[in-house]
């Protein structure tokens, strides 16, 4: 069976945010806005979202 993944897209600019937002948005691989990346879907990785959640947007998971 395949690694399960999500697709984490940030929808918003970093400008302006604290520090432990913006390590991790990075952390998550993001640099800049409407960037996609694909990460594979553990506890650690949607804990990262769910820390930034207003930042970014889980597109898909599969």
């Amino acid at each position: 069976m395949a690694e399960k993944t999500i697709r984490i897209q940030l929808v918003r600019g970093l400008a302006g945010k604290r520090r432990e937002q913006i390590q991790a948005v990075h952390a998550l691989g993001l640099k800049r806005p409407r960037q996609i990346v694909e990460r594979p879907d553990t506890p650690a990785i949607r804990g990262q979202v769910k820390k930034v959640s207003h930042l970014v947007a889980v597109l898909e998971e599969s």
